[in-house]
């Protein structure tokens, strides 16, 4: 293991909920306002995964006022106090890119795992 490896593995979280493309995800942001610090919540549907080690990420989108809107959130920042898994879903595909020519409730629409 060289000194990269090293320094990469003390950065990683160790608490990371597990998650797949196709749940349904609450993204808990920390968000810096003047000198205060909240949380603000994302809620939407993971359409894909990316990256390994430090360099993981993955994509949620939602659909806001009849817009849809995504966001990009890297796995192992300080910035994403926690991921909460709202529902499982059961998806064939890797990465759901398909979702964005949808429109209304069959943009969101991924079957149950259950």
């Amino acid at each position: 293991m060289n000194i990269i490896d090293k320094i990469e593995q003390e950065q990683l979280k160790q608490d990371v909920t597990p998650f797949n493309v196709g749940d349904t995800v609450k993204v808990h942001c920390r968000v810096v306002e003047g000198g205060k610090e909240r949380i603000q919540i994302f809620e939407g549907l993971v359409i894909a995964r990316r990256g390994s080690g430090v360099n993981a990420a993955f994509t949620v989108r939602k659909i806001s006022y009849g817009e849809g809107v995504e966001r990009v959130f890297p796995i192992h920042t300080p910035r994403i106090a926690k991921i909460e898994v709202v529902n499982r879903g059961k998806v064939r595909r890797a990465k759901l890119h398909y979702l964005r020519s949808r429109v209304g409730k069959r943009a969101l629409l991924v079957k149950s795992a259950n």
